[in-house]
This record gives C-alpha cells, sequence and structure tokens, in this order.
C-alpha cells in the first residue's frame, strides 16, 4: 500500500492496510486537523487586529485633562494617618505629604 492509495482514497478492506499505512493515513489527517486550525486562529487574529484599528481610528478615545488641583483632607484624617504611620513606624517616619487621588 503506498500513499497514493491512501491520499486518493481508493476503497481497501481494513484488512489489507499495514500499520504503517494506518499512521500515514493518521499522520495526514492530523497534518490537516492542524493546518486548518493554524489557518482559522490566523484569520481570527488577522481579523481582531483590524476590528482593533477600526475602532480606534473612527471612535478615538476622549483623552481628558489632568486637573492639578489636589483635594484638600479632613484635618481629622490627616492626624489619624500621621498616628499610624508613626506607631508602625517606631515614631522613626512621618508623612510628608498626603494628598487625596
Amino acid at each position: 500500500m503506498n500513499l497514493t492509495v491512501i491520499l486518493l482514497n481508493v476503497p481497501v478492506a481494513a484488512e489489507q492496510l499495514s500499520n504503517w499505512d494506518m499512521f500515514l493515513e493518521a499522520s495526514i489527517l492530523m497534518l490537516i486537523g492542524l493546518l486548518t486550525v493554524f489557518a482559522v486562529l490566523t484569520i481570527i487574529i488577522l481579523l481582531g487586529n483590524l476590528l482593533i484599528k477600526t475602532v480606534n481610528r473612527f471612535f478615538p478615545e476622549e483623552v481628558k485633562p489632568i486637573v492639578n488641583a489636589v483635594q484638600t483632607i479632613d484635618s481629622n484624617v490627616q492626624e489619624a494617618i500621621n498616628k499610624a504611620i508613626l506607631t508602625i513606624s517606631g515614631g522613626k517616619k512621618a508623612a510628608q505629604k498626603i494628598e487625596k487621588l
């Protein structure tokens, strides 16, 4: 039995196929399956990238300006944060600047 018989799908009784012929047929089917999966995944990736570029081009994300105004923190909260830092550090560290983000 040769590869031509397997590829052309010539009907042959199962008893006539050797182990090598069955291995070749299985290998060919596996290769076709792997190539199909690779092709489909490649198409999905390319279409996904195209979709991302299209959406970014026609619907760009609005850039909001950063406001430099620092929001004030209540003095009680600042005092509590400072006491917590002093307690944890054993009196060695203190807060330099406390800002609300």
